[in-house]
């Protein structure tokens, strides 16, 4: 992509009070953007408003430096550390064609990542995997090892490189396509510019994704993380995706927002169910009642998303494993799967408080139980 045509691009995109649907008009009636400047006023009040029209007439006075940033970002190439950068608009033939059936399609969008030919083949088989910020220790097991199960069998991982569910997947999915495929791992769609990572937690996370999987934004170069941006991205996530799972997620979570997004675009929709007594499984629950897909294992996803293709199923633990301690077994039998108090479990096992908290302890450090805010414990299955 040529430097005018970036400015071209950009022009649209930051001219006051012309958002997408305007800005398509636009394109529609008059071509490319440059050719959408070259009309006169009274040729563009057939299509805009008055303030619009203005608008277009002007140059942002932030386009000569957001240029000059974004030409800079996209010619150094990190092709050493195996990542290419692109931008594509809505003219451009590479532009992913699901993103073309949503309502409010992104003019623009900036990817880093692994260098593909034919990138509707390389996103042609996409699965979404969403959940909480802060899901509980056996929430992100499962965003881990359903994200494994999925990338093995064939799909790219879509999430958000949030914290929590979202960064699980995308190491899942990291975990489940070997290092050299020519298979797109995982997908991080983010809310701000690519050169930047929000969380700077998961820089290291983003430079392996943008190694084995690709980085997109729609947010120009330079775009911090506003509050804003980060549901508006959820309808990216949900169109690239042929299905979406959400793991763990409250009443008011985001990830339920991705999931309405995918049953309104005709995508599948799936949840894992957890405790009646856990808040991280309630928007989950929602969704089965509305006619969401339980789903139990990697396996239940894939009958839907790809018929009659073999999967690994996800690992169980070990029954001859040791577990430590000379209460272990019975401890963790008095746990059960959901969140427990140390009083109910004192009175369901039957052993003075020092001896369950030495069990507790050891087992917590052999990663067989997960202590919980609240002073609640909870058993962790692991794969």
């Amino acid at each position: 992509m040529q430097r005018d045509e970036i400015a071209d691009w950009l022009r649209l995109v930051l001219s006051e009070g012309v958002g997408n649907g305007t800005a398509r008009k636009l394109l529609a009636c008059f071509g490319l953007p440059d050719q959408i400047f070259r009309q006169s006023r009274a040729t563009l009040l057939q299509v805009v408003t008055q303030a619009q029209a203005s608008a277009l007439g002007c140059e942002p006075p932030t386009l000569l430096a957001l240029t000059e940033a974004t030409w800079n970002w996209l010619r150094s190439d990190p092709q050493a550390q195996g990542a290419t950068r692109r931008i594509l608009t809505l003219s451009d033939p590479d532009y992913p064609a699901a993103l073309l059936e949503i309502e409010d399609p992104p003019l623009m969008l900036y990817l880093t990542g692994m260098a593909h030919g034919d990138l509707a083949a390389a996103l042609a088989h996409c699965i979404a995997v969403v959940g909480s910020r802060n899901p509980t220790p056996q929430g992100a097991i499962n965003a881990r090892d359903f994200a494994r199960v999925l990338a093995q069998a064939g799909l790219t991982v879509v999430s958000g490189l949030a914290l929590g569910v979202d960064g699980a997947a995308h190491r899942g999915a990291l975990g489940g396509v070997p290092p050299g495929s020519a298979q797109l791992a995982t997908v991080a769609v983010v809310g701000t510019g690519l050169d930047r990572v929000y969380p700077k937690s998961h820089l290291a996370l983003a430079h392996e994704i943008a190694q084995r999987g690709l980085l997109l934004s729609e947010y120009p170069i330079g775009t911090p993380p506003l509050a804003a941006n980060f549901p508006r991205r959820n309808r990216i996530i949900a169109a690239l995706s042929r299905g979406t799972l959400v793991v763990e997620a409250a009443l008011q979570s985001g990830s339920l927002i991705t999931a309405r997004l995918a049953a309104e675009q005709g995508r599948e929709v799936f949840a894992i169910p957890g405790s009646i007594h856990s808040t991280q499984s309630r928007g989950c629950h929602a969704l089965i009642k509305q006619g969401a897909k339980l789903v139990e294992s990697a396996e239940d996803i894939l009958e839907d998303l790809l018929p009659g293709s073999p999967a690994a199923p996800l690992r169980q633990a070990d029954p001859a494993a040791p577990v430590p301690g000379p209460h272990g077994a019975s401890v963790l039998n008095a746990l059960g799967h959901d969140p427990l108090g140390l009083d109910a479990l004192l009175a369901r096992t039957g052993l003075d408080t020092a001896t369950l908290q030495a069990q507790l302890m050891e087992l917590e450090l052999a990663g067989l139980v997960a202590r919980l805010p609240g002073a609640l414990f909870q058993r962790i299955t692991s794969a």
